[in-house]
Formats: C-alpha cells, sequence, structure tokens
C-alpha cells in the first residue's frame, strides 16, 4: 500500500486478554469450553425451531435468528482469541482486522434489532392475544428480521468505512483481544473527532430507539400482566417474558457501558473485562436463558431425542 494515502500499517499486534502467562493455558481452556457450549446451545436451538412445527411461531422464528447471530457473533471473535492464548505474537492483518470489525458491528448491531424485535412480538402476544395471528404473520416476522438483517448491515459498512479514512502511522498494538472502535482510535494519527461523534451518535440512535421500544413494550406488557386475575396466568405470561428481559439487560448494559461514553472515559484494561461479557459470555448465556425455563422448547427437545432414540 501507498506510504501517505490513509495508512502506513499493514499488520497490527493483538495484546489480548492478559499478559500474564501461566494465566494463558487456563483461559484457553475456560473460553475453548464456553465456546463450545455457544455452539451446541446455539445450534441446537436453530435446529429444533427448524424441524420441530410446535415450534414453528412467530416466537420461535426470532429466537432462532437470535441464536444464529449469537453463534455468528461468538464465532467472529472467539477462534481468534483462542488461537492468540497459545501464540506469542498476536498478529492481525490490516483487512483482517477490518474484516473482524465489520462481522462484529454487523453481528452485534443485528442482535440489538433482534431484541426489540421480540419485545415487540410479546407486546402482540399478551397486550393483543386475539390479533397475534393477524399481526404477526410470516411477512411481518420476515420484514423484521430481514429488517435487523440490513440495518445492521448499513450500519457496519458505516463504521467500517470511517476506520478506512484513518491513518495508522504506529505504533500498532492494540491493547485488546479483537478489532474494536476505541482501542483502533488510539492507534489512529489522524484527526479521529469524526470517528468518535459517529460512533456516539448512531450507536446511540440505534440503541437507545431500540430500548426505548423495548422499554414502552414492557411497560404495556406489565400493565396487562397486573390486570390478569389468576396468579397462575400471571406466572405464565411472566415467565414467557423474563427470558428475552434478562437477556436486553445483560446485553444492553454492558453495550452502553462501552460506546456511549466520552473517548476520554475509556479504560482499555476495563474494557476488555466488559467486552469479554457480551462477544463470549451473553451468547453463551442465551440459549440457557431461553431454554431451562421454556417448558415448550424443553418437550421439542424431549421428544426429538426420543424419536432418535426410538
Amino acid at each position: 500500500m501507498k506510504e501517505g494515502n490513509w495508512t502506513s500499517v499493514n499488520v497490527f499486534i493483538l495484546l489480548g486478554l492478559t499478559d500474564a502467562p501461566e494465566l494463558q493455558i487456563p483461559l484457553f481452556i475456560l473460553f475453548l469450553l464456553f465456546y463450545i457450549i455457544t455452539l451446541l446451545g446455539n445450534i441446537s436451538i436453530v435446529g429444533l425451531v427448524t424441524i420441530c412445527s410446535q415450534l414453528h411461531t412467530p416466537m420461535y422464528f426470532l429466537l432462532s435468528n437470535l441464536a444464529f447471530v449469537d453463534f455468528s457473533y461468538a464465532s467472529v471473535i472467539t477462534p481468534k482469541m483462542l488461537v492468540n492464548f497459545l501464540s506469542e505474537t498476536n498478529y492481525i492483518s490490516l483487512h483482517g482486522c477490518m474484516t473482524q470489525l465489520f462481522c462484529f458491528f454487523f453481528m452485534g448491531s443485528t442482535d440489538v434489532f433482534l431484541l426489540a424485535a421480540m419485545a415487540y412480538d410479546r407486546f402482540v402476544a399478551i397486550c393483543n392475544p386475539l390479533l397475534y395471528t393477524a399481526i404477526m404473520t410470516k411477512h411481518t416476522c420476515l420484514c423484521l428480521s430481514g429488517g435487523a438483517y440490513l440495518v445492521a448491515f448499513m450500519n457496519a459498512v458505516l463504521h467500517t468505512s470511517c476506520m478506512f479514512r484513518l491513518s495508522f502511522c504506529g505504533p500498532n498494538r492494540i491493547t485488546h483481544f479483537y478489532c474494536d472502535v476505541p482501542p483502533l482510535l488510539k492507534l489512529s494519527c489522524s484527526d479521529t473527532s469524526l470517528n468518535e461523534a459517529i460512533l456516539v451518535s448512531v450507536v446511540g440512535i440505534f440503541l437507545v430507539t431500540c430500548f426505548i421500544i423495548i422499554l414502552i413494550s414492557y411497560i404495556y406488557i406489565v400493565s396487562a400482566i397486573l390486570r390478569i386475575r389468576t396468579s397462575k396466568g400471571r406466572s405464565r405470561a411472566f415467565s414467557t417474558c423474563s427470558s428475552h428481559f434478562f437477556s436486553v439487560i445483560l446485553f444492553y448494559g454492558t453495550v452502553f457501558f462501552m460506546y456511549l461514553r466520552p473517548s476520554s472515559s475509556y479504560s482499555m484494561d476495563h474494557d476488555r473485562v466488559a467486552s469479554v461479557f457480551y462477544t463470549v459470555v451473553i451468547p453463551m448465556l442465551n440459549p440457557l436463558i431461553y431454554t431451562l425455563r421454556n417448558q415448550e422448547v424443553i418437550g421439542a427437545l424431549r421428544t426429538t431425542i426420543m424419536r432418535k432414540v426410538t
């Protein structure tokens, strides 16, 4: 690449999660276990929703999309992290770094929009149960999921394009275990004020808008549940929403903390720990959150296993 055009750095070094050599193998084993659980859990949800007719509903269609995104989301980050635990020097090319950044934003943004779509689905199911099948049609579900992927793709293109306009003159050591915007901005020798403004404003608009949709949906949902006369009915209604609400709190809480702050408050050491939570832990926890208390999914899993056994 030509010097003086937009970059003079072709390779970055990922410093990883920790500098302690004695922790590399234990962390490799731990995160490998996390990744295996993530793969098995999310692939199982996608497979169950695909093959079990009783799960062919809007809620499980959106859940299968979320599981697919979580599986892809973790696969963008974790395999490279695992390799880095076993390597002395963790190189990543400039284009590899930008590809990882694009995929990270694409999958992460899709997660945000799908969680909002799932909140709308629960709102319709609990607040307008008689109109649920008329509102949440197959066309509506495809529009919600397709819109989530499309807007997320545009968001990823925007942020990746903004990174390409920066010059990287050295140093090239990224204080992180993957390519993310804040640590890359610290390495740039260009003016990063536009990038920071776009990051905070665009991510803020998407996050706040989706969070408001979720918040309003749950205000109506809780109001409708409290009007249910029987405790059994209230318990059943709460159980259909509690898993989703818990996922929202986990995901949105960490993302708000990471990206809606001024750049002066970034701390790479603290941010690396927070990043582990929403890039590795949450994709692993989501299948457990959505299945452990979900009798329909457990029943479908039992039926599928029994068919295979017999």
